[in-house]
């Protein structure tokens, strides 16, 4: 394929926890398309829960619904198990989203594609990213406050992802969300400007 598919696209991600879904709504406030990367794998798992059911297990699946947090628990601490998904789900998400970026590549302006493993899978020839960074101490507090855990799962979550820094330096444009929402939103602004 070629490059030209995402000629108006910019990658958003991040860590987990840097607050990717806050940047995109203020992004959307400010008139940006997304393409939520997490948000069709969501789609996906359910629409696709018996075949999950037969991968899985029945435990993973009730009422037709892929039970995340069940599933995110044995995906976080099995390689094996991890990989058996992504090779299932990530063909998919793909798919779904060259079929988005034709339509928003159509009009002909700068939309946001929100893919939370972008350096780490290298999926997507997208030319530009931007990154949402916040220090990984701060990083691991948030994500402990997020989902109630302790600090050794937040950094055994985290250990899945290619660290903070090494993003921030491959990034494109950066968006630091360490301190308040009124910063962030100033943030915004500025990388908007750079953007256009």
């Amino acid at each position: 394929m070629t490059n030209n598919l995402f000629k108006h696209a910019i990658a958003l991600t991040g860590g987990i926890a840097t607050g990717k879904s806050t940047v995109s709504n203020l992004l959307k406030l400010h008139g940006f398309s997304i393409i939520d990367a997490d948000a069709i794998a969501h789609k996906l798992l359910d629409k696709h829960s018996a075949q999950i059911a037969l991968m899985f297990g029945q435990d993973f699946v009730e009422n037709g619904k892929v039970l995340r947090k069940r599933l995110a628990k044995i995906i976080f601490s099995d390689e094996k198990e991890k990989l058996k998904l992504e090779a299932f789900i990530h063909p998919l998400i793909k798919d779904e989203i060259y079929k988005e970026a034709k339509v928003f590549e159509k009009q002909e302006k700068t939309y946001f594609i929100d893919i939370p493993l972008f350096f780490e899978k290298m999926h997507y020839p997208i030319p530009k990213s931007l990154v949402i960074y916040i220090p990984k101490d701060i990083q691991i507090q948030r994500l402990m406050q997020r989902d109630g855990i302790n600090e050794e799962e937040a950094k055994l979550k985290m250990s899945n992802q290619m660290d903070i820094e090494e993003k921030k330096d491959l990034a494109d444009f950066v968006i630091d969300n360490s301190s308040s929402l009124q910063n962030l939103q100033n943030e915004v602004e500025k990388t908007i400007k750079e953007i256009l």
